[in-house]
């Protein structure tokens, strides 16, 4: 068994033999590698960078192995985790399937299941969305209407989602459906995969403030879902939901995380460029003292995700504790782009034309989606619930 220190050695080794040299550097938006059958690679590094990842199971470093993934224990998947960070290596996939299903699936779901849909998560093959929310089940989550009916082998399934990620993008929903109205509304909710190339799924973009589309409406019109694609027991699929988000919360925060530490030098670099830099540092005191105290805090929000992998290591699920992940990983990128656009003063008003760079007009857009990040997921307001209640024990 390797030690932690040589396994250190012989992952560094590894990443930068196979890393290649343009997969070393910042990571837009738009080249954010997610697979599926519509993936579309701006660089042929990405695909390559995603392929030798995938090969050696570190896209999902520590599931199990008999599904392809990695089987590293968290410390050494936090060890993999620290330096790809200090290589500068992008992250080779992101997506759903990975940060969401499937750590429920090799909870909840069936051998066959794992089977069928762990593989390709990991290779990048498949990419999926999330069917939660609803035009009148937000927050309410549990209010949702969308019937589905058990036919025989199969449910027949009608309803409407909203701010589906990407669906018309996705080759595969995960979705929470209601499969006895006559219950409690928390009881009669069930827990479906269902394919995208349904002819009765059709996914609608949304158009954003931002100018981007991530966010779709998803209507489902008799789309014919087998019985075998239950996940869980049926009208059990709430338990499922629960444990999803917290793996959402726990994705969004790390997400954060991994962009704060990796903005920290540019973050700095841009506040000298435009605020002006004296002796080497940025010459503006106050914005200085600002960007110090987001370096500190983001520094100990990532010995905090440590410890917090430390303590798992027993394998509990991430539990109350993911919403603290992700109100302060959500929070900590909006005060990034908010310094971000202070460094920049006027130049952080471009939207196009001549006159702004390209990272002046990304971070501009960036800017706004950012404002997304206490939304989705759940808002901070309701992380602060979860962390009043379930962490801290406080009276309502």
């Amino acid at each position: 068994m390797p030690t932690a220190t040589t396994f250190r050695v012989d992952t560094r080794v590894w990443l930068e033999r196979n890393c290649p040299p343009a997969m070393r550097s910042f990571m837009p938006e738009d080249e954010q590698v997610a697979g599926g059958k519509q993936a579309h690679y701006v660089r042929p590094e990405q695909k390559q960078w995603l392929d030798r990842m995938a090969a050696v199971g570190w896209t999902a470093p520590t599931w199990p192995r008999q599904y392809g993934g990695g089987g590293l224990s968290n410390d050494e998947a936090l060890i993999l985790e620290e330096e790809m960070q200090q290589l500068g290596c992008r992250p080779p996939l992101r997506g759903m399937g990975l940060s969401m299903l499937g750590p429920v699936l090799l909870e909840y779901g069936t051998e066959e299941q794992r089977q069928a849909h762990i593989p390709p998560i990991i290779l990048g093959e498949i990419r999926w969305c999330q069917g939660y929310s609803e035009p009148e089940a937000g927050s309410d989550l549990a209010s949702l209407r969308t019937r589905a009916v058990l036919q025989g082998e199969h449910f027949l399934v009608n309803g409407h989602k909203i701010w589906t990620s990407n669906a018309h993008r996705s080759d595969w929903i995960f979705c929470l459906v209601r499969t006895d109205p006559t219950a409690k509304k928390h009881d009669g909710i069930s827990f479906l995969l269902i394919d995208m190339d349904d002819p009765g799924v059709r996914a609608r973009p949304i158009r954003l403030i931002s100018g981007a589309s991530v966010f779709c409406e998803t209507f489902l019109e008799n789309v014919r879902v087998p019985a075998g694609n239950l996940v869980g027991q049926l009208n059990k699929g709430w338990t499922i939901a629960k444990r999803l988000l917290e793996h959402e919360r726990k994705g969004i925060g790390g997400i954060s995380a991994r962009n704060a530490a990796r903005f920290e030098i540019p973050l700095e670099a841009v506040a000298k460029q435009f605020a002006g830099e004296a002796e080497g540092k940025i010459a503006d005191p106050i914005l200085r003292d600002r960007v110090a105290a987001y370096a500190m805090d983001a520094h100990a929000f990532q010995l905090t995700r440590r410890r917090a992998a430390e303590e798992a290591e027993s394998g509990a699920p991430p539990g109350p504790l993911s919403a603290m992940f992700k109100l302060q990983g959500t929070e900590l990128n909006k005060r990034r782009y908010e310094m971000l656009l202070e460094a920049e003063g006027f130049q952080g008003l471009g939207w196009e034309g001549e006159g702004f760079s390209s990272d002046e007009l990304r971070f501009t857009r960036e800017w706004l989606r950012s404002k997304a990040n206490s939304i989705e997921g759940g808002t901070s307001e309701v992380q602060l619930n979860i962390i009043a209640k379930r962490v801290l024990g406080l009276p309502d």
